[in-house]
């Protein structure tokens, strides 16, 4: 089963599509300097830089099918202009979802046979 780990979410002027593929992945890396779990512990663990939120907002969109030039607008209008814990939120669903996968994916037990007719 392939895991896209597109995660839908109300932010900023409406219902907006993220995703962190692989090419957005290493992009964040290369923006932040840091692998992609760095930067989800930094902004677990209160470590975190500005340009981690910005960054894997704007990649985000972008990975989700959002115009490069509309996603940097979007994010220098409601993230660079606002208060970076607006955000923070935001930017740990996405990498988490880039990451791990989108919480409301099925994983593979659901596929797999009922033990209980195997037998």
């Amino acid at each position: 089963m392939s895991r896209d780990a597109k995660i839908e979410l109300t932010w900023a002027d409406g219902d907006h599509v993220f995703r962190l593929g692989w090419g957005e992945l290493a992009e964040l890396q290369e923006k932040t300097d840091a692998g992609p779990y760095v930067v989800l512990n930094r902004l677990h663990m209160g470590q975190w830089r500005i340009e981690d939120i910005s960054n894997v907002l704007r990649l985000g969109l972008i990975g989700g099918g959002l115009e490069p030039v509309k996603a940097l607008k979007l994010v220098r209008t409601y993230v660079e202009a606002r208060p970076p814990m607006e955000n923070h939120p935001y930017a740990v669903a996405v990498l988490s979802a880039g990451l791990i996968g989108a919480e409301d994916e099925q994983l593979g037990e659901a596929e797999a046979p009922d033990q209980a007719e195997v037998r």
